[in-house]
């Protein structure tokens, strides 16, 4: 088989294990690729940066393997990362930020370390939504002002790129690496995976450490694969998992991680599986074209051997979410986060940030900084009332009167919903979710569903997934010539 930009994890490896290959020859590949259409061409604009040791780490990893053999399934495969996730080398972490824009991290993050250590080559980072899409009101997906706007290859210009890991959808969908990592509080890896007709995994709170992330909500915050194919996204899952004895999250992980997913993969995954499926969410918000493609999904389901249980509802979908959890967590996690850079870095605090992009309007506040501020306006110690009890009402009307209970009622294994509605309820519940492409409309936009479980369930959410991709096949790759 030729290999290209499209080739899988598995496929590379078997290639380089052969010598037909090597990581050096694969990275090479996809620099050229996004020297091709990343800011020139269709100029997708989702690098934000290029890692200048990429190649020798290529390299590096190219000798280790004749020396002493592969590390893993990771080995040589060049990842990118979202520009919230911090790298202790010479790359910026920004989170898209002017006021980060001449930053670099003191340390790895867990994740970055994490993948180091598998073998991986960190080829750059990603463009995203300024502060991961909690800047302001209406802020444009994909657009921040230090990176400029990030576009969908399938409709560049014309169609949602999605948000706020923009760069990291864009980029996968553009073929410029095999695999990337992106973050999500509230439905920034499932929404831009849907967009540009990806896999996207976010996992359960807890499974993959937030240390040396630029955060959002202690409470919400995860980091999760996006890929071209399900068995990718499921070796990045395992690389990045594990307990971090620097947050406590993860402790909630031992015994319910793997470091590999794969064995779960099962073309028979969807027989016997029990799937509900969420029509409530979505009945003003898809045109004829995409209800149809949704049940075309449902009926795919069904014929690989899924029990459907149509038309579920879940009891607190309309429950009355607030902003304060995310509000109050906001200002305490970047304040903690800014105190970790160097100390000659200026901006220490959330403060420093509102002042400099106030000095720097005319770059710096095209859509204003209304979020922050409100942020700031808090006392930072996660003392309000307020806060404290949306916090315990989010806790009980996501899971235990939500998800739990439609689960529980209808004896399901998971919940289906169109593109990738529902995800505010599965974040304030801290549960994973999985998007899977399912088809494009006449027009070429792409469609996707996404299957929803309970805490640490990623294997029987990936089984289903799986299956569903292998009986489908549905993804094509973007027409990348402008």
């Amino acid at each position: 088989m030729e290999l290209s930009h499209e080739s899988t994890i598995r496929q590379w490896q078997q290639a380089m294990e052969a010598g037909t290959t090597t990581s050096r020859e694969l990275t090479l590949l996809f620099l050229k690729r996004i020297a091709q259409y990343d800011k020139q061409g269709i100029a997708v604009n989702a690098i934000s940066e290029i890692n200048p040791d990429a190649l020798h780490i290529a390299e590096a990893l190219d000798r280790e393997r004749v020396e002493k053999g592969s590390r893993g399934p990771l080995h040589g495969i060049p990842v990118l990362i979202k520009d919230n996730i911090a790298t202790g080398d010479s790359m910026h972490t920004t989170a898209g930020s002017l006021a980060l824009a001449d930053s670099y991290a003191s340390a790895d993050s867990f994740v970055a370390a994490r993948l180091r250590e598998a073998g991986a080559v960190l080829l750059g980072k990603t463009n995203l939504t300024e502060w991961a899409n909690y800047m302001t009101e209406n802020m444009t997906n994909g657009y921040s002002s230090r990176g400029g706007q990030v576009l969908n290859p399938y409709g560049p210009g014309q169609l949602d790129v999605g948000g706020s890991s923009s760069g990291s959808g864009s980029a996968i969908a553009s073929g410029f690496a095999v695999v990337a990592v992106g973050t999500e509080t509230s439905g920034s890896i499932l929404h831009p995976s849907v967009k540009n007709s990806l896999v996207g995994i976010k996992p359960t709170v807890g499974l993959i450490s937030r240390r040396g992330i630029i955060p959002i909500s202690t409470s919400q915050d995860t980091a999760g694969p996006m890929a071209r194919t399900v068995e990718d996204a499921a070796i990045l899952l395992g690389a990045l998992t594990g307990v971090d004895e620097q947050d406590p999250v993860t402790g909630k992980s031992l015994g319910l991680s793997h470091a590999d997913y794969r064995p779960f993969l099962d073309v028979n995954g969807l027989q016997g599986a029990r799937i509900g499926v969420i029509r409530s969410f979505f009945l003003d918000r898809y045109d004829d074209e995409e209800k149809k493609l949704y049940e075309d999904a449902i009926n795919h389901l069904r014929q690989a051997g899924a029990t459907v249980v149509d038309a579920v509802t879940i009891p607190t979908e309309h429950a009355k979410w607030g902003p304060s959890v995310l509000l109050h967590e906001f200002k305490s996690g970047v304040n903690a986060y800014l105190k970790t850079l160097p100390a000659s870095y200026p901006i220490r605090t959330l403060s420093d940030v509102i002042a400099f992009n106030r000095e720097h309007e005319e770059r710096a506040l095209r859509f204003g900084q209304v979020l922050l501020e409100r942020a700031n306006a808090t006392s930072g110690t996660l003392t309000e009332a307020a806060y404290l009890n949306q916090r315990a009402y989010d806790l009980e009307m996501s899971q235990d009167k939500g998800i739990n209970a439609v689960l529980a009622e209808h004896n399901l294994d998971c919940i289906l919903f169109p593109g990738s509605e529902g995800y505010g309820i599965a974040a304030r519940a801290g549960y994973p979710s999985v998007t899977v492409p399912s088809g494009y409309t006449y027009a070429g936009k792409p469609f996707g569903i996404m299957f929803t479980g309970l805490a640490f369930s990623e294997p029987a959410l990936l089984r289903m997934a799986y299956a569903y991709e292998q009986a489908t096949r549905l993804r094509i790759p973007p027409q990348m010539e402008s």
